[in-house]
């Protein structure tokens, strides 16, 4: 799994002119699945998610988690994060899983996330065209793959 993470002041995904999700302050998290991918990914991605410290405490020190601001987090599915672009000017998806087995792993993720923050996860759409806008506080932004756990 990959994940892009942006703290955020507010956040928000339309679907056909229709806001289905909206935060404040928390995190909005880009996650595409590629076909290896398992629940081994979704608990440690979960994990470190959960207690990345990157919200500033007393001191202005990136030393809080989103539980310790009480943030929300906001997440949308997103296949592009597997593209290469190594040949030619097209991207290919090829690692990208399937809908049939990518669709139960973005819905296990956004259960385990429900899981360790109740009632502050909110979602997008799986495979839907959306609509993403979003204020980046910091700005701070992460990449994370589960595959590279550096």
């Amino acid at each position: 799994m990959r994940a892009i993470i942006q703290r955020v002041s507010q956040a928000s995904v339309t679907i056909e002119k229709t806001c289905c999700g909206s935060i404040q302050k928390g995190l909005l998290v880009f996650v595409g699945i590629e076909s290896k991918d398992d629940q081994e990914d979704i608990e440690w991605l979960t994990k470190k998610i959960v207690e990345m410290r990157i919200f500033s405490d007393e001191n202005g020190k990136m030393n809080r988690s989103i539980k310790e601001v009480e943030g929300r987090i906001l997440i949308i599915s997103q296949f592009t994060l597997h593209a290469k672009t190594k040949k030619g000017n097209r991207p290919s998806f090829i690692h990208a899983a399937h809908p049939d087995a990518a669709i139960p792993l973005y819905e296990a993720f956004i259960s385990d996330m429900k899981q360790h923050l109740p009632g502050s996860v909110e979602t997008g759409k799986f495979g839907a065209d959306m609509q993403v806008q979003l204020i980046n506080d910091g700005p701070v932004t992460i990449w994370i793959d589960t595959k590279n756990k550096e």
